[in-house]
């Protein structure tokens, strides 16, 4: 029986990819790490995915910052594939503590790689990267030839990461691949980030519990797909043993106000009525668009998004 290890198997990523291993792969038995010690809702939501049996699966709670505890457990387990989900989720979470997100982002990273070059145990590894790592480049979709100029703590540690990723595949002829996320989501996504702020406003608003939300800019442009699709690429990257770096989105660019639109229809509101806008919620430096260029990840295995933008904002609200 094949081992898979998912660091970060509690976020919505590493929800997707145990589901799609339980499900699909009946052959494998994975491993995931959380230092969570409430675990119900994680199983009450593989449930929701229709997770057939939990029976391959075990959690571990180990200090991934702990290096002797990352080797000894990879001593034991001898993964087949790593995925590393872990760290900070987002740009704000790690603006919070700067330097403890970039050294958190990066020591987890290391303790992974360099306990398995350790172990010479050279698997299929997929290092979960950012779209946040590169430029401005409003006029252009950005492929992974394009200039990297992090602007975050979180932008930075994810950039020193793919570097050594692009190195590691070098120098080992490894099976290490950094796949660049664009903005992905689902219903299981966390209440601060942007779609689900904005359904929970609305719902609110429904309900008479607010009477108005607020945007940095309702005209930002950014790439979303179904956090299930960007998953399923990680997944078949992983499977194809590929290497190096892969853009990771639909390729196209929607509008913040495209979304308010969507999601306030579904609640029967206007929403012109509510917005207001603060343009202190907009972070300094950030792109007005931002959009991916997918050729390589489709040209080299076929991959592409399953939902349009509707779609993905109706399965969120559900």
């Amino acid at each position: 029986m094949k081992k898979i290890l998912i660091t970060g198997i509690t976020g919505q990523d590493g929800l997707f990819l145990t589901e799609k291993y339980l499900n699909e792969n009946e052959n494998h038995f994975v491993y995931g790490i959380s230092r969570s010690n409430d675990l119900n809702l994680f199983y009450k939501k593989l449930h929701s995915l229709h997770v057939k049996s939990v029976e391959n699966l075990k959690i571990l709670n180990i200090d991934l910052n702990n290096r002797n505890q990352v080797f000894d457990l990879l001593k034991k387990i001898n993964p087949q594939a790593v995925y590393n989900f872990s760290g900070p989720s987002s740009v704000y979470q790690s603006l919070d503590n700067k330097e403890g997100s970039i050294s958190t982002i990066k020591n987890i990273f290391d303790n992974l790689t360099e306990s398995l070059i350790k172990l010479e145990n050279f698997c299929n590894f997929f290092q979960a990267s950012s779209s946040e790592m590169f430029e401005n480049v409003s006029n252009n979709a950005i492929d992974e030839n394009t200039r990297m100029v992090p602007n975050s703590p979180y932008a930075s540690g994810k950039h020193e990461n793919h570097k050594t990723v692009l190195k590691l595949s070098k120098e080992f002829n490894w099976n290490i691949v950094s796949g660049i996320m664009f903005n992905h989501e689902s219903e299981f996504r966390e209440d601060d980030y942007l779609i689900k702020k904005i359904i929970n406003s609305a719902d609110k608003i429904s309900k008479k519990q607010m009477s108005s939300f607020q945007l940095g800019s309702p005209d930002y442009v950014r790439d979303w797909s179904f956090a299930g699709d960007v998953v399923n690429a990680a997944f078949t990257l992983i499977k194809n043993n590929s290497k190096g770096s892969y853009v990771i989105g639909s390729g196209k660019g929607s509008k913040i106000l495209d979304i308010v639109e969507i999601v306030f229809d579904s609640f029967n509101l206007n929403w012109e009525n509510y917005l207001e806008i603060n343009e202190d919620l907009l972070r300094k430096g950030d792109a007005k668009v931002k959009v991916s260029n997918p050729t390589k990840i489709k040209q080299d295995i076929g991959w592409e998004t399953s939902m349009n933008l509707d779609e993905l904002i109706y399965r969120c609200i559900c």
